[in-house]
């Protein structure tokens, strides 16, 4: 199922709950340096639960090195500033799912230098984005709806 990529998470609570639904999907957590806290952080293991041990995760030190290396798979990179809506593009089961930061989201020259890989969860004017941890559930079930669980 979907790599899943977090780029310099800022929130460990947001982290937790994202690896828990890692797990429910069977997707692996790519983390990406600089991260604001610790991964023995209490919040990051509060809000994994018990699923952290199951969960399947890898390191990569920043962001050109992700690039690197999901180089050759197709990445889709979430941002409110994108024009295609995350629901308008076919899924395939080695795509790659890339979430920036909580406070900044991913660069805005890599959305704009990859703008036909970019994709956007709608949400009404009031408020600004989605939780992270909402907003990766979303993706990687609707991922998992396209190419089947």
């Amino acid at each position: 199922m979907p790599d899943v990529v977090l780029v310099e998470p800022e929130i460990p609570q947001n982290t937790g709950n994202i690896g828990r639904t890692c797990v429910a999907t069977g997707s692996k957590l790519w983390l990406v340096k600089p991260f604001a806290f610790e991964l023995s952080d209490k919040h990051l293991r509060r809000a994994g639960l018990d699923y952290w041990q199951h969960l399947d995760y890898e390191i990569l030190e920043d962001l050109p090195t992700m690039l690197q290396f999901f180089a050759d798979r197709r990445m889709w990179l979430f941002s409110k500033k994108a024009e295609k809506l995350y629901t308008d593009v076919s899924y395939h089961p080695e795509d790659v799912l890339v979430f920036g930061k909580e406070t900044k989201g991913l660069p805005e020259s890599l959305i704009q230098e990859r703008s036909e890989s970019a994709l956007k969860i709608p949400v009404q004017p009031k408020a600004r984005s989605l939780n992270l941890a909402t907003a990766v559930a979303v993706c990687c079930y609707e991922m998992l709806r396209q190419v089947g669980s």
